[in-house]
């Protein structure tokens, strides 16, 4: 396979082109992202800045902004830097009943000795077990779309209801990547069309982000959607070491594995369902970004996911699979998204007004990036 001369990423990729030089789209899309969002001197200010309009923003009310926890380093770590820059953070916490007791443990931990309020919306756990495994069911890569949408609708209800103005987000490009759209696709319609498809339960307690709602708060309700980790050196390994010597936080062993079924769906799932190891992404952000050699990125990710002891029975257990029925969904014909009913085309129509509103911060440039250009 044709490698990157500067990251791992491969020809593997979705939508991966090279230039002369071997250096593949998603590095230079990354040098476009350095630029737009400066460190050093120039990211300190323009994140001390941000903390003033955030603080003007929430003038009067109960909260300035609003900071989704996982109990995950990146999230913890902003909890941190938040309070250090002088805010006053509403934590907001989707529960979908898979997480881990060492997640569980972080949250309170860091949400205690940092006086900082937790706002929760815990789902129905056989409704949202039953969106699960229609998502099994469907035969596509998207399993954890229900996780990554609830946690959005979540944020939106905590700052309508709390009158916050900015989400503050725990993404890092520089750490993370940006998962190519070919890994991973997630919205409102294509959560209908698969549980309409595959699903038992009615969804009742699952907040679903439809597209009318999702325009109301963008528009209407002008929230802002910002990512301070994007204005800071931020180093995941000094972050962990930190937040363990500082508020005894715990690492529960790998990114995104401080919830169950997360662990399931990067440990296990793509990696035998769809050869996709996730942590290329990270690997190869890392790599970009000078904190990990390349060498030390291939043999990440020559060893094997991490996957705690009994999470693989237990999502079994749970979506109701005998040995052989799981057998079954795991060679079931392989789709994606293209084949169900999705917001995709209504993106890539409204392109210009996303443009609009990425430039005024109320949806992530990411989300311009992946979502409003028509792929092949």
């Amino acid at each position: 396979m044709k490698e990157c001369t500067r990251c791992t990423y491969t020809d593997a990729m979705p939508n991966i082109v090279f230039d002369e030089e071997g250096v593949c789209n998603y590095c230079k899309q990354s040098d476009l992202f350095d630029e737009t969002y400066p460190i050093g001197a120039e990211g300190r200010q323009r994140l001390e800045k941000l903390a003033e309009d955030i603080k003007k923003a929430g003038k009067g009310k109960q909260f300035d902004c609003a900071i989704g926890v996982s109990g995950g380093c990146d999230s913890s770590y902003l909890l941190h830097l938040m309070k250090e820059l002088g805010l006053r953070p509403l934590a907001v916490h989707f529960d979908n009943t898979w997480n881990s007791a060492i997640a569980t443990q972080n949250i309170k931990t860091m949400l205690d000795q940092l006086d900082i309020e937790l706002f929760t919306l815990v789902v129905d756990n056989k409704e949202y077990d039953d969106l699960y495994r229609s998502f099994l069911l469907a035969g596509v890569p998207d399993i954890e779309t229900p996780t990554d949408i609830g946690l959005a609708t979540t944020m939106y209800i905590a700052c309508e209801k709390y009158k916050i103005k900015y989400v503050i987000d725990g993404h890092s490009f520089r750490t993370e990547g940006i998962t190519p759209l070919g890994h991973l696709y997630m919205d409102g319609k294509y959560i209908e069309s698969v549980h309409k498809a595959y699903g038992k339960l009615p969804m009742k307690t699952f907040p679903n982000l439809w597209f009318h709602k999702f325009l109301k708060w963008m528009v209407f309700n002008r929230i802002k959607r910002v990512r301070p980790l994007y204005y800071i050196d931020y180093n995941k390994a000094e972050a962990k070491k930190f937040l363990q010597e500082k508020y005894g936080w715990q690492w529960y062993g790998g990114h995104h594995l401080e919830n169950r079924f997360t662990a399931f769906y990067h440990s296990y799932f793509m990696p035998k369902r769809f050869k996709l190891d996730q942590r290329v992404n990270e690997v190869a952000a890392l790599v970009r970004h000078g904190q990990m050699s390349k060498e030390e990125g291939k043999s990440m990710l020559a060893e094997t996911p991490f996957l705690e002891d009994g999470v693989f029975e237990l999502v079994k257990k749970r979506l109701g699979f005998t040995d052989d029925e799981f057998e079954e969904v795991m060679n079931l014909p392989i789709k994606t998204y293209k084949d169900f009913k999705t917001y995709k085309q209504l993106f890539e129509r409204l392109r210009p007004f996303f443009y609009v509103m990425q430039k005024l911060e109320l949806v992530p440039k990411s989300f311009y990036e992946k979502y409003t250009i028509k792929h092949d």
